[in-house]
C-alpha cells in the first residue's frame, strides 16, 4: 500500500509541476502578445483636443491652443482631406442635418420658368372725372367691381357755374340773329364741360334751366376704384372713378439677370395661373422693362393676354416657361435654396463626401437661373453629390471651429468676405450692439498688450452687454454669428491662456465683422485690419477704431504686421 501511494503522490506532484509550467509559459506568450498588440495600438493613435479637432498628434499631452487635454482621437477621422472635416452622429441629429442627393432636372429640358402677377392693363385703364365743380346730388356706381359701359350714367351733379351758363344761353339764343358770335360762344362754352348738341339744344327749346346734370361714362370697364360718395362736393376735373378694361390683361414677371439672355420682344410664351393649373394661355412679350433692379437683380418682363371670358383677374399669380437659347439648351442641374449660402460675392453648399460617415466639404458654385424653389447650378458641383439641405450654418459653424474653409473662413479676405454679408439687424439689436463693440475694442488692446487677465475681464463685460438669443430676434444667418460671438467671448473668458485666447479671438473677429458692417450708423470711422501671418500663416483680421497697426495677434513681438483693407465710415 506504501509503494501504491507513493506512485500516486508522483503522479499527482508531476501533473502539478506540467500544469505550473505550461500554464506559465501561455501566460508569458499572452503577455508579450498583448504587449506586442497595444504597442502597436499605441503607435497608430492619434490624440486630439476637443476643444480643436484640427490638432492631431502622434502622443498624448496638452493642447497647443487652448492647453486642454488631448483626447484619443476616433480612428475613422484619419484619412481625410485638408479641406474635409467630420462631425458625430450625435451632433447631427440634434442640429436636424438632413443630405440631398441632386441630379439633372430632366422634367423640362432646354426651358426656363418665371413667376409673376396679373396686372391691369394700363394702357386701356381710364380715370372718369367730374366736368363740372358742384355737389354730386346722386350716384349710381355702388360698389368697386361693377362693369360699366360707355355712354351709361353714373353720377348727377348740381353746378352753380353750369346753372348760370344755361342762363347765358337763354340769353344768347334771344340775341343769336343780332350777336351770332356770343350766342356761338355760350354753346362752345357748354360743350366744355360735355354737355351734347342734343342736351343744348333741349335746355335752348324748353327754356328752362336744369339744376343737375348727368356725368356719364367716357369708357367701358370696371370699376377698380370709387373715389366719391353722394353729397361730396368735387372741383372740376376731379376724379369720381377709376375704370379699367380688362378684356386684355398684363402678365408682369421678374426675369433675373441670368435669364435676360433667353429673352427677346414678340418671343411666345405658354403660362399657366394657379387658379386654372389645368389651362394653358399663350401671349408674346410686349415689352422688356430696360432698367435693372438692383435690390433684387431682376428685370419686370410683360406679356399681353387675352381675357375676353374675365378667368384673370389682376392679382393672381402665374408661372410661364418658354424655350432658352440654344447656346444654354442642356439639361440642368438643380440644388433647393435651403442647402445655399450667400456671403455677397460667394454662393457655398456643404457636401458630405463619405457615404458611411458624415464627412463634409464646403464647396463654391456658379450659380444659373432660379426655377421655383431651386438655383441651376453651372459649376461646382456634380450629378450625384450630396449636398446638405437643411442645418447648412450649423455645418458651416462645424466647418468654422475646426479650422477648415468655410462661409467665415477663407485665407483669401475673410474679412473682405464677412463686410459683404448682407443682413437685416432690428434697431434695438443695433442699439445694445453698441456696447458689445465698445468692450471689444478693449478686449483688442489687451491682447495687444499681451495681458491675458484684462483680456477675461473685458469678455466677460462684453457678454454681459449680449442680449438674449430670443430677445435678440435675428434671422437665421444673423442668429448664427450673433452666438458664435456668444461662444467664442465665453471661450476667451474660461481660459487664462494668452495663444488660446488669441485663436478664440480669430473667430470672434469674423462675426463681429459680419455684424458691424450691417449696423446703420456707427457714429466714428472703423477699420478693418489684416495679418496675413497671424493664425499659422493663414491670415487673419480685426477691426480698430484707429488706422494704425497695433497686431492683437502677436503683441510686442510683431506689433505693426498688418494692414488696414477697409474702412467702415
Amino acid at each position: 500500500m506504501k509503494k501504491y501511494i507513493i506512485y500516486i503522490a508522483l503522479l499527482l506532484a508531476g501533473l502539478l509541476f506540467g500544469y505550473l509550467l505550461f500554464n506559465n509559459s501561455g501566460s508569458v506568450g499572452t503577455s508579450q502578445v498583448s504587449e506586442e498588440h497595444d504597442h502597436q495600438a499605441e503607435e497608430s493613435q492619434m490624440w486630439t483636443c476637443s476643444m480643436h479637432p484640427q490638432i492631431m498628434q502622434p502622443e498624448p499631452g496638452d493642447c497647443p491652443i487652448c492647453g486642454m487635454d488631448l483626447i484619443p482621437a476616433e480612428a475613422g477621422a484619419e484619412g481625410l482631406s485638408a479641406e474635409e472635416f467630420k462631425m458625430t452622429e450625435n451632433a447631427m441629429s440634434l442640429a436636424n442635418i438632413q443630405t440631398s442627393v441632386i441630379g439633372n432636372a430632366n422634367a423640362a429640358p432646354g426651358k426656363i420658368s418665371l413667376s409673376g402677377k396679373i396686372r391691369e392693363n394700363e394702357e386701356a385703364n381710364a380715370v372718369q372725372s367730374s366736368h363740372v365743380g358742384g355737389r354730386i346730388e346722386n350716384l349710381y356706381v355702388a360698389y368697386t367691381g361693377e362693369k360699366v359701359n360707355r355712354g351709361q350714367l353714373l353720377a348727377s351733379v348740381y353746378s352753380p357755374d353750369l346753372v348760370a351758363a344755361q342762363q347765358e344761353l337763354l340769353t344768347a339764343s334771344k340775341l343769336k340773329e343780332s350777336q351770332p358770335a356770343l350766342y356761338k360762344a355760350v354753346r362752345n362754352k357748354l360743350k366744355f364741360w360735355k354737355l351734347s348738341d342734343a342736351q343744348i339744344d333741349k335746355i335752348e327749346t324748353s327754356g328752362e334751366v336744369k339744376e343737375n346734370f348727368p356725368v356719364y361714362a367716357t369708357v367701358s370697364g370696371t370699376v377698380t376704384k370709387k373715389m366719391a360718395q353722394e353729397g361730396d362736393y368735387v372741383k372740376q376735373g376731379q376724379p369720381l372713378f377709376e375704370i379699367a378694361n380688362l378684356n386684355k390683361v398684363w402678365a408682369v414677371f421678374d426675369a433675373y439677370e441670368s435669364q435676360i439672355a433667353n429673352l427677346e420682344t414678340g418671343q411666345e410664351m405658354k403660362i399657366t395661373a394657379n387658379a386654372y393649373p389645368a389651362k394653358e394661355f399663350t401671349g408674346k412679350i410686349s415689352f422688356i422693362d430696360p432698367l435693372l433692379d438692383e435690390s433684387s437683380r431682376t428685370v419686370k418682363v410683360r406679356v399681353v393676354l387675352d381675357n375676353a371670358k374675365d378667368m384673370l383677374k389682376p392679382g393672381m399669380f402665374v408661372q410661364a416657361k418658354l424655350e432658352r437659347a440654344e447656346t444654354s439648351q442642356k439639361e440642368a442641374l438643380l440644388i433647393p435654396k435651403s442647402a445655399l449660402m450667400w456671403t455677397g460675392t460667394r454662393s457655398l453648399v456643404y457636401v458630405k463626401t463619405s457615404a458611411e460617415e458624415p464627412v463634409f466639404e464646403m464647396r463654391e458654385v456658379k450659380l444659373g437661373d432660379a426655377l421655383n424653389n431651386s438655383y441651376q447650378v453651372l459649376e461646382g458641383l456634380e450629378n450625384g453629390d450630396e449636398v446638405v439641405t437643411n442645418g447648412t450654418f450649423t455645418v458651416d459653424a462645424a466647418a468654422q471651429l475646426q479650422g477648415k474653409k468655410s462661409m467665415m473662413n477663407r485665407p483669401e479676405a475673410e474679412g473682405k468676405e464677412a463686410m459683404n454679408m448682407k443682413m437685416e439687424l432690428p434697431k434695438e439689436f443695433q442699439k445694445k450692439f453698441y456696447g458689445v463693440l465698445t468692450e471689444y475694442f478693449k478686449l483688442k488692446d489687451a491682447l495687444v498688450a499681451s495681458d491675458a487677465n484684462t483680456a477675461t475681464k473685458m469678455a466677460n463685460k462684453a457678454l454681459k452687454e449680449l442680449p438674449g438669443q430670443k430677445a435678440a430676434n435675428l434671422d437665421e444667418m444673423a442668429s448664427a454669428h450673433f452666438g458664435k460671438v456668444r461662444e467664442m467671448l465665453q471661450a476667451i473668458t474660461k481660459n487664462n491662456d494668452l495663444e488660446n485666447q488669441r485663436a478664440h479671438f480669430v473667430i470672434l473677429s469674423e462675426n463681429m465683422i459680419a455684424l458691424t458692417a450691417n449696423i446703420d450708423s456707427l457714429g466714428k470711422s472703423v477699420y478693418l485690419q489684416h495679418c496675413p501671418m497671424a493664425n499659422s500663416d493663414k491670415g487673419a483680421d480685426w477691426l480698430s477704431l484707429e488706422s494704425e497697426i497695433k497686431n492683437p495677434y502677436y503683441g510686442d513681438a510683431m506689433l505693426g504686421c498688418g494692414e488696414v483693407t477697409k474702412v467702415l465710415k
